[in-house]
């Protein structure tokens, strides 16, 4: 059951941070948000949570790199979300929306790497209430060269139970704070993170009552109604071609369907990560690249070394403030955040 964090204490007058008075979800000004004890206690959580994932990731023979924060192109997106632009020495360069095309550069050089990835997406204004959506965000990246979509998988399961092992271990007074009862991760503990395609979600959520489309993105009502109906977090697979990223390899075997997956965590907290197997022959992505409307030449120097040679790959990209938030069990993703931003809300 998700857990209400406890009110902040009211912004004094002329402090508040919202740039649209009465349409913001309970953001208050930053050194009210800092000095909240609920804010301390789900930073602490999100410590531990790196903390253990990367001892996990470490041990299982991970490299740590550092993620470019600009550069001439990033992840096209999706969902509505825009890029935002900046002028580097004359030339227009993207502030990243996620590391991906630079995690499938790592791997010609790395068999498998790891990066904590800040991220700045403009996404739609009706996001701010969804409780998962921010504007900038973190990123658990991970990327393992000649692997397959249920290695990645594995890798992910291992990382989330390490961290909720380590939080109920080290924080129980944290979570106590936070009113998070620690038996809510007894399932998740318990055993593997159950598995469904994209197309036997869709027929779970029409049994639910809530039409979704079979060629589209499960959209986040849906998300959550999946969600509130399990009690250990899980996987959902074989997304339909168009619905996500031209990077996302399609199956051979069943063309029309990708080897991708999303995981969700139960309670109704929704999407925690995104990954798959990679496109990586220069050919295919082209294609899948003109499929999607865009200009391949815009990718210049991605397309090049695609050229040159990419290892084939899986891997996946894990929200921080999300995994924090449901761990910790707040409201909303902005609560995992030190200096949080929503999408259009005008703050520190």
């Amino acid at each position: 059951m998700t857990q209400t964090m406890p009110a902040p204490a009211a912004p004094e007058a002329g402090t508040s941070t919202a740039s649209t008075a009465g349409t913001t979800p309970d953001l208050p000004a930053l050194p009210v948000h800092l000095a909240a004890p609920a804010t301390q206690a789900a930073i602490r959580i999100q410590d531990r949570i790196l903390d253990a994932a990367r001892q996990e990731l470490r041990a299982q023979g991970f490299v740590e790199l550092l993620p470019p924060m600009i550069g001439p192109v990033t992840d096209p997106g999706g969902r509505g979300s825009k890029q935002v632009d900046i002028d580097f020495y004359g030339h227009r360069y993207k502030l990243m929306t996620s590391a991906i095309l630079y995690k499938q550069a790592a791997v010609t050089a790395f068999d498998k790497i790891f990066c904590v990835a800040p991220n700045v997406r403009l996404e739609p204004l009706e996001t701010r209430f969804t409780g998962r959506h921010l504007a900038e965000f973190h990123q658990l990246d991970i990327e393992i060269a000649n692997a397959t979509r249920e290695d990645a998988m594995e890798v992910l399961q291992s990382i989330v139970k390490a961290a909720t092992q380590r939080v109920l271990a080290d924080l129980p007074d944290d979570l106590a704070t936070l009113q998070r009862d620690p038996a809510a991760f007894g399932a998740l503990l318990d055993g593997p993170f159950d598995r469904m395609s994209h197309a036997e979600a869709v027929e779970r959520l029409a049994v639910a009552g809530h039409t979704q489309s079979p060629d589209a993105e499960i959209d986040w009502e849906a998300e959550k109604v999946l969600s509130k109906a399990t009690e250990r977090p899980f996987f959902v697979t074989d997304y339909p071609k168009g619905s996500r990223g031209f990077y996302d390899r399609e199956s051979r075997s069943t063309p029309g369907t990708l080897r991708n997956f999303d995981l969700l965590a139960p309670d109704g907290y929704g999407e925690l990560a995104s990954g798959s197997e990679r496109e990586h022959e220069y050919r295919r992505i082209v294609a899948r690249i003109r499929e999607t409307g865009e200009n391949p030449a815009k990718y210049e120097w991605y397309l090049q070394m695609a050229k040159d040679g990419i290892p084939p790959s899986a891997g996946f990209g894990l929200g921080l403030q999300r995994l924090t938030r449901y761990i910790a069990g707040l409201e909303t993703a902005w609560q995992a955040s030190a200096f949080p931003k929503l999408p259009g809300v005008v703050s520190a």
